[in-house]
C-alpha cells in the first residue's frame, strides 16, 4: 500500500529559554514569547537581555529604559544594570 501526501501544512512554535515561559517583561508587561512595543515579529528580531541581577527584559525595552534614565539601574531591583552575554545567560537560566 502506497500513501501519497496531497497537502502538508507544517506548524512550528518557538520560545525563549527563560525560567518560566509565562514570565513577562518587567517593563512592557508582554510575554517573552511575544514581542515588545517596538517590534512586530517575535523571535530573533526581539531578543532578551538578562542582567547580573537575573532579571530578564526585552532588549528594546531595557535599552529604551536605560537611555531615558541618568543612572543605568535595573527597573525592578534598582541595582546597577550589567548585562550578561547571551551564551552565558542561557546556561545560567537553565539551572
Amino acid at each position: 500500500m502506497k500513501v501519497h501526501v496531497r497537502n502538508w501544512h507544517p506548524i512550528g512554535y518557538w520560545h525563549w529559554n527563560v525560567r518560566d515561559p509565562d514570565d513577562v517583561c518587567g517593563i512592557c508587561q508582554n510575554y517573552f514569547d511575544g514581542v515588545c512595543g517596538a517590534c512586530r515579529d517575535p523571535g530573533d528580531a526581539c531578543p532578551l537581555a538578562v542582567g547580573e541581577c537575573s532579571h530578564e527584559f526585552h532588549l528594546h525595552c531595557i535599552t529604551k529604559w536605560l537611555s531615558e534614565k541618568h543612572e543605568p539601574l535595573c527597573p525592578l531591583c534598582k541595582r546597577p544594570w550589567v548585562e550578561i552575554p547571551p551564551d552565558h545567560a542561557i546556561s545560567s537560566s537553565a539551572t
